[in-house]
């Protein structure tokens, strides 16, 4: 008898990893757009104009975007952290499938009592 089928990982750390996967891509998507608008607005806005809550405006996107970009970084560590737990744990359960295999195996060449 034998008992080498995988086991599968917990889903949640799947789920989780997924979720994380989509919100690193739309927060790195926003990063992107708020970089494109914030270069517009200052090629488009002359040098004159800019003051003020213009200029305030402009340095709190310039801000915003090292946030984003920041939790764009954060979400990558995130995610290979999880990466990283999803594969201990895989190794894991296989290393406990070939435990139980071998332990079925012995106990089935012990002569019967």
């Amino acid at each position: 008898m034998s008992l080498t089928k995988t086991v599968p990982v917990p889903s949640t750390l799947e789920t989780a990893l997924d979720q994380n996967d989509a919100v690193r891509e739309t927060v790195k998507q926003s990063a992107d757009e708020l970089l494109v608008i914030n270069t517009v607005l200052k090629q488009e806005i002359p040098d004159h104009a800019q003051t003020g809550e213009v200029i305030e405006a402009l340095q709190r996107t310039d801000e915003l975007e090292t946030r984003i970009q920041e939790s764009v970084d954060d979400l990558a560590q995130v995610n290979q952290l999880l990466e990283q737990e999803i594969d201990e744990r895989a190794g894991l359960e296989r290393e406990l499938a070939e435990t139980k295999a071998a332990l079925v195996e012995a106990q089935d060449q012990l002569p019967p009592s």
